[in-house]
């Protein structure tokens, strides 16, 4: 089965095809390389997509960050399922419109291939209510306003893949895993499932992004309103105009920063972002009662050892403590870089968000066939 993944983060864009043999699927630790690999620049998606779908594909898989309440994990593109994500999509402003974008790019270049959205919630729906509840009365809650969570695809896979790198058995094991890049969040995974993570309702909550704030006191938010600014204004602050870029007043790339240390600004904006980081990580550890392995994934989180050295600064008081060659060495590449006394393995794990969607939706597909 031919399936050609569409992955538009908030940042970047990444095609693959994967031409998966009948059968049983590999484990989602041993994903087989893709069949093609592109990674344009958004404003060349038209272009990329066209040029992919030359080949005939099975199916179109794109990841989409937030889906209708109710939605299947992965659901079916057509004019209904389309205009229902449209009426969500203000919940998520950075990615959606985009991927509604290139599923019409996708139509245009293969009007016959089917097209699925997969969403990048659905592995956070086993966090328990006190973890997905808001604080906020119960008929608020009770509506949908709850903790959702997102980079569920790439939690998933950093646990499985990070438990081989260190010989662990996933479905035993307590893990922390880091996503780090434009959009950023941890997740805390019991035997394989999300517990707990650091997005809620939509993907503003959490850490510091890169043009995104993260988790802001209410009030302050309030404070603003009553000032006079608008709910427009305030939407294009916290998620285009906030995070390492408001913060620096340089830019929401990290690598751009720490290019620029002599600005105290911008090293203020790497500081909070570390701080953020152990803070969440401590959090994440401590709903799990422990922790057996941390991973880091991402952009950031794969090529950025100063990153790494900020979050695990301490060792979280857990004995994990990293080899300072290796983590520096670990750029690009996947393995392990905690230091040999360490008791709790740390790893680096190459991100294969194209991968996961191509699991669920060839799992769907297959199933509807046969």
């Amino acid at each position: 089965m031919g399936i050609l993944t569409v992955n538009g983060g908030s940042t970047s864009l990444k095609i693959e095809r994967y031409d998966l043999a009948p059968g049983p699927l590999p484990a989602i630790a041993d994903p087989p390389a893709p069949t093609l690999a592109l990674d344009p620049s958004p404003a060349d998606a038209e272009h990329a997509l066209a040029e992919a779908l030359r080949e005939p594909v099975d199916a179109i898989a794109h990841r989409f960050v937030r889906l209708p309440d109710g939605a299947p994990p992965v659901l079916r593109l057509d004019a209904e399922s389309m205009a229902r994500i449209v009426a969500v999509g203000a919940d998520d402003p950075l990615h959606d419109a985009s991927a509604l974008t290139y599923v019409q790019a996708a139509l245009r270049a293969a009007p016959e291939a089917p097209q699925f959205a997969v969403s990048d919630s659905a592995f956070h729906r086993t966090m328990p209510a006190a973890a997905t509840t808001y604080a906020i009365p119960r008929e608020l809650t009770r509506s949908g306003l709850r903790r959702l969570g997102y980079h569920g695809l790439s939690h998933e896979y950093a646990a499985h893949r990070g438990c081989k790198i260190a010989g662990l058995d996933v479905t035993r094991a307590r893990v922390v895993t880091a996503h780090l890049g434009g959009g950023s969040s941890l997740c805390a995974v019991r035997n394989g499932e999300s517990i707990d993570t650091t997005m809620g309702y939509t993907p503003l909550e959490g850490l510091p992004m890169a043009t995104r704030s993260g988790s802001v006191d209410p009030g302050l938010l309030l404070h603003l309103l009553r000032g006079g600014m608008s709910v427009a204004d305030l939407e294009q602050m916290l998620e285009r105009r906030s995070g390492l870029l408001g913060m620096s007043g340089v830019s929401g790339d990290l690598r751009e920063l720490r290019a620029t240390r002599d600005n105290p600004d911008a090293q203020t904006a790497f500081d909070v972002l570390v701080w953020r980081l152990r803070a969440s990580l401590g959090a994440m550890t401590a709903v799990l009662g422990g922790v057996d392995l941390i991973a880091f994934t991402g952009g950031i989180g794969e090529h950025s050892a100063e990153t790494r050295a900020g979050a695990l600064k301490g060792g979280l008081g857990v004995s994990a403590s990293l080899d300072i060659e290796r983590n520096a060495a670990m750029s690009g590449t996947e393995g392990r870089i905690d230091a040999t006394p360490s008791q709790v393995p740390v790893v680096v794990v190459t991100a294969r968000e194209g991968w996961q969607l191509a699991r669920a939706v060839n799992s769907l597909v297959t199933r509807a066939r046969f």
